[in-house]
């Protein structure tokens, strides 16, 4: 691309990210106006609104949405972040006035647990651009990147709190980009800190490769090793193998979060061009989607299970006419859950039983009878509620939630929770039963398709993937067709018969869709094996426990030296390794240990990475510095210390240890309520004279403000950061992109190209770039 070509698109993206900056809080989009008489007409014929609010609800639609965050809650941190919130930020920001508008103080979310929900009047343009709120938005900034923050919309945060997440459970997230739901699900798996692996893991599915990245981008800033991107059409997402006993059983999940594709009439706050392109067409249009995605989510659901399936749509079609279909078709085999004492604060609309259909030409339908035929391919009978008034009375609809945007300033949004009570009636009429499956699983086995490329595949270019010569392609599509038969061929008969209403609709899954991949091939994930010469030098340098848990490491590659090592649970080293030829894997896994090509003279040619240091760090018995407050201090703020600049207790253990990677260790003391009351663990490398810290810029200033050090970006010159950092307003931007959900896919686009992994620890990224030679060089240096 030639220098003009790539200025106009920079100046093109430029003038869209204003555009969409200043239409958060209504001061662009002048070509826009907030009118859709359409779907006011519809929404008042619905009657979804409470008698004598519609004009509240109107008005709530028109105005910007409240900016919110969320404190990431299964860190030990969160305390400390939030009486840092409430201390300093919250406190200096009240009593401004920017731009004639008034700063409201921040409110805790009343319905979220523990205050760990924020929302404020304060638009992300005036955050960003304000010189009065600079120091509020370079913390929003860097704890969003260093994971303890999420801004995230308030509706949004509902769905992972209904689940009601258990350390052991095993989570599917289907649609899950662009990664703040799957960002909450991950916290809760990990509510025990002194766990490092539970015993349950989310696997986060999304449909668009690029997005996908964006999705790693946001796991990964949690670094779990209890989490999986995987790349697939959520409406025939593959059945999954587990080895249990030693024999091969199906993997059903505990607990599904169904967050589907919709319409987003919810979304109008923030999605300003909703408002034009809005019509009841984009309703029917989704809801077949909806449908396949749902009956896909509840037939890999366990018996037992919860799946919560929700949308930022009000639309009827989209939300209850999805639930009563997927009810009456399980004859039985789900419930809907009463949620209504979960949430206390929350306010709510019970769900609808009754509804009618509009066509964007104003035309209405109000049962599937009264449709022509010549409608009949958009028109579904689905998309009605049930006739039979003592079924409908039994299917509860009044349990779903419908938040509306006027009732506590919040996005609109419907969420539903389902709890399956027996296997799919489709399931018990057409079994399928791989010859390995125990018969145990027997009544749960299910048609589903099993089509995919294996993810150690080598990466070809999109027009030569799943072509017909493709072997892989041709063992997919007979695993697919040989999934079909069982399920399909009774009801071949009737599914024209049905479509027409000459018959009613009977329990069945939706056809069976093709698979179809796109993007890169991703590196393989190859599993050390426990004689794997790597542990020697490993093993002898860092005294790893026994019970250190070696068949549980990955690398990403075949051949030649391994460059990183990365951690998973057992469980989804269960998932990985069984498979192979079922999933396409984005990423997995959190790195625990980096290649130091200089470190072999030392004793070992791996040094830690703080991504994985609170996994790893509990198997590590030796090369360890416990240091004070004032020794982190030093640390975090001088690039490398003498070893004399240390406390004399850290300075002591300093100098017992030889050269090479350690970990700097504070333990709180609970007699001192004036320093932070949790425990902190760092990268660090012991030289010949000196000491440094290897954490991630971010980081840096995360672990600083906790100990009370002010940081702000001007004054950093004792880093070395002033130019590095950058504090040219497109740097601050394109630091933004990936922490909103709205910037989602320019970010994945941008991470695409990084093979799913975001290595924040090197380079230029970071408060402490590395060395040219890791350990040479810097053990001389002072």
């Amino acid at each position: 691309m030639g220098k003009r070509s790539r200025q106009r698109q920079q100046q093109h993206q430029n003038r869209e990210r204003d555009s969409r900056d200043n239409a958060t809080w209504g001061a662009g989009y002048a070509d826009i106006v907030k009118e859709n008489k359409l779907f006011e007409h519809y929404y008042k014929e619905l009657r979804l609104v409470p008698e004598g609010e519609f004009e509240q609800f109107m008005e709530a639609m028109r105005e910007p949405l409240p900016a919110t965050i969320r404190i990431t809650g299964y860190k030990s941190h969160a305390k400390e972040i939030l009486h840092c919130l409430k201390e300093k930020y919250f406190k200096d920001i009240q009593e401004l006035e920017i731009d004639g508008q008034k700063i409201e103080a921040p409110q805790a979310l009343c319905w979220y647990p523990d205050d760990q929900a924020w929302h404020t009047n304060m638009s992300r343009k005036i955050i960003r651009k304000s010189p009065l709120l600079e120091k509020f938005h370079q913390f929003l900034v860097s704890e969003t990147e260093s994971g303890n923050i999420s801004r995230q919309e308030a509706v949004s945060m509902i769905p992972p709190l209904l689940m009601k997440i258990e350390s052991h459970h095993k989570i599917l997230d289907m649609c899950a980009a662009p990664g703040s739901k799957t960002a909450q699900l991950i916290e809760m798996l990990h509510a025990d800190m002194d766990v490092p692996f539970p015993e349950g893991f989310v696997i986060a599915n999304d449909v668009d490769n690029k997005r996908c990245y964006l999705l790693v981008h946001q796991a990964k800033r949690l670094n779990s090793p209890c989490i999986m991107v995987v790349n697939h059409d959520a409406s025939c997402i593959p059945r999954l193998q587990i080895e249990s006993d030693g024999k091969k059983d199906v993997l059903f999940y505990d607990r599904i979060l169904c967050d589907v594709p919709c319409s987003g009439d919810g979304t109008m706050r923030k999605n300003i061009d909703v408002w034009k392109k809005w019509t009841t067409s984009n309703s029917l249009h989704l809801h077949g989607l909806q449908m396949r995605i749902s009956v896909r989510g509840v037939e890999q659901l366990a018996v037992g299970g919860r799946m919560v399936y929700s949308t930022c749509s009000l639309n009827p079609i989209e939300d209850e006419a999805v639930i009563a279909a997927l009810l009456e078709k399980g004859e039985g085999a789900l419930e809907l859950a009463d949620c209504s004492a979960d949430l206390p604060g929350l306010k709510w609309m019970p769900g609808v039983t009754s509804w009618k259909l509009m066509t964007k030409d104003g035309q209405w339908f109000s049962d599937w009878s009264e449709v022509p035929s010549s409608r009949h391919t958009q028109i579904r009978p689905t998309m009605f509620p049930p006739k039979d008034q003592e079924k409908l009375a039994d299917m509860h609809l009044e349990r779903c939630m419908r938040i509306l945007p006027h009732h506590q300033n919040t996005g609109g949004f419907f969420v539903a929770v389902l709890v399956k009570k027996a296997p799919m009636p489709w399931n018990k009429r057409n079994p399928r039963l791989r010859k390995d499956v125990p018969s145990s699983s027997a009544a749960q086995t299910e048609a589903s398709p099993a089509a995919s490329t294996p993810a150690d595949a080598a990466r070809l270019p999109e027009s030569v993937e799943g072509e017909e010569g493709d072997p892989e392609r041709k063992v997919g599509e007979e695993a697919e067709e040989e999934a079909s038969k069982g399920a399909s061929l009774p009801q071949e008969t009737s599914a024209k018969q049905e479509a027409c209403g000459l018959i009613p609709p009977v329990s069945r899954p939706p056809p069976m869709k093709k698979m179809r991949l796109f993007g890169y091939k991703e590196d393989p994930f190859v599993f050390l094996t426990g004689e794997d010469p790597v542990f020697t030098s490993i093993q002898s340098f860092y005294d790893l426990s026994p019970d250190f848990p070696k068949l549980n490491v990955l690398t990403r590659t075949h051949e030649g030296k391994k460059r990183h090592l990365y951690m998973v649970s057992k469980e989804l080293r269960n998932v990985l390794q069984n498979n192979s030829e079922r999933l396409k894997v984005i990423n997995t896994g959190v790195k625990v240990w980096s290649r130091n090509s200089d470190g072999e003279e030392f004793g070992c040619a791996f040094r830690l990475a703080q991504e994985g240091i609170y996994t790893l760090q509990p198997y590590i018995r030796s090369r360890i510095i416990k240091v004070s407050v004032e020794d982190i201090k030093v640390l975090l703020t001088q690039e490398n210390p003498f070893l004399s600049k240390l406390e004399e207790d850290a300075h002591t253990q300093a100098k017992k240890l030889n050269m090479g990677s350690i970990v700097l260790k504070y333990i709180p003391n609970p007699s001192n309520p004036a320093e932070p009351q949790c425990s902190i663990q760092l990268c660090g490398w012991r030289g010949k004279t000196s000491i440094r810290a290897f954490v991630p810029r971010n980081e840096r200033y995360h672990y600083l403000r906790m100990l009370g050090v002010e940081v702000f970006r001007d004054k950093q010159g004792g880093q070395g950061q002033k130019q590095r950092d950058g504090d040219k307003e497109e740097g601050k931007e394109e630091v933004e992109k990936v922490t909103e959900e709205e910037d989602d896919v320019a970010a994945a686009a941008a991470a695409a190209g990084n093979e799913g992994e975001l290595d924040l620890e090197n380079g230029s990224e970071n408060g402490s770039t590395q060395p040219k030679t890791e350990g040479g060089s810097q053990g001389t240096s002072s």
